[in-house]
């Protein structure tokens, strides 16, 4: 397969790029970029939900070699990982990232600059990490990198709950698309990630994402240029519906979808105050969840997460 050329490149040069991004600001008068639509002025200086006013707030970023393997490739992923976030696990991994106030805001200019950065390392792509409540500043920042030279693939790392109408502000402009599918049951997913009609919302946010860019596409050397990728951690005790969400995947997005079953849960954050989740996943519910997606005609998984 021969490489391809960003989709926002060609927005930028038609100006729809920059009516995007305006289109994103509006939203933060009375913030509905996500499904929580907490109504908060962030233009103002009034923190939502998320807890980000108009900037962004930056964590870290950098060339990142633990990604899956068509993004990492042999010269990394271009992680930039936004403080804050729209769901509230429990069990959170990156909670000193998600759950915390570390970080420094930073301009669209100085995003563009950073995208810029790590172009020029050789990174693959550039990865947002987090990005569901920074979309207007990413989108502005795009125009500004790519009016200097960006060229590379864009991807949207989210925990999944993402609003249909922002992301339709995206299609276009993100190339590659790597949502997390965390639940299959509502109650569950209020109960350890404090967020409301999750399953729902994110089935629509998966469907819509692969209308905009299909299967994961890779170059001759199995780099990702286009596409979706879905992320899924196996909990224990079957808490986040493998079963259910794996099925879904087969029959609602595309038997082709690149999987990752991802092995590594241990307890984080608070979640030793749930019993449920207080404990790591065994080999025996990993390998379970391996079968079940197998069994409902997935095929494109994740190797580096199977326990042999």
């Amino acid at each position: 397969m021969s490489k391809s050329t960003p989709a926002y490149l060609a927005l930028l040069q038609s100006g729809e790029l920059s009516k995007r991004a305006q289109a994103a600001y509006a939203r933060l008068a009375q913030c509905c970029l996500c499904p929580r639509e907490c109504q908060a002025d962030r233009l103002a200086g009034q923190l939502g939900v998320c807890r980000t006013g108009e900037r962004a707030k930056l964590s870290s970023y950098g060339p990142h070699h633990g990604e899956e393997d068509p993004l990492r490739g042999w010269r990394g992923s271009g992680t930039i990982f936004f403080t804050h976030c729209n769901l509230r696990c429990q069990y959170c991994q990156n909670h000193d990232i998600s759950q915390t106030d570390a970080g420094e805001e930073i301009s669209p200019e100085t995003l563009a600059a950073i995208m810029l950065k790590l172009q020029a390392s050789g990174c693959h792509n550039i990865n947002f990490v987090s990005p569901s409540h920074v979309v207007p500043q990413i989108l502005a920042a795009t125009v500004i990198a790519a009016e200097r030279g960006l060229c590379i693939p864009l991807v949207y790392n989210t925990g999944g709950y993402d609003s249909l109408d922002t992301l339709r502000l995206l299609d276009g402009v993100i190339d590659i698309y790597m949502p997390d599918m965390k639940y299959a049951n509502a109650q569950i997913g209020l109960h350890y990630s404090r967020i409301r009609n999750y399953p729902q919302i994110n089935q629509s946010a998966v469907r819509e994402m692969h209308r905009q860019v299909g299967d994961l596409q890779l170059d001759e050397h199995g780099v990702a240029t286009r596409g979706l990728l879905v992320r899924h951690l196996v909990l224990p005790n079957g808490l986040g519906g493998t079963a259910e969400i794996v099925e879904f995947i087969a029959k609602d997005i595309s038997p082709d979808t690149y999987i990752n079953l991802m092995d590594q849960y241990k307890p984080a954050y608070n979640a030793r105050q749930f019993p449920k989740l207080n404990r790591p996943v065994t080999r025996q519910e990993y390998q379970a969840a391996v079968e079940m997606a197998l069994a409902a005609g997935l095929h494109r998984l994740d190797e580096r997460k199977v326990w042999r």
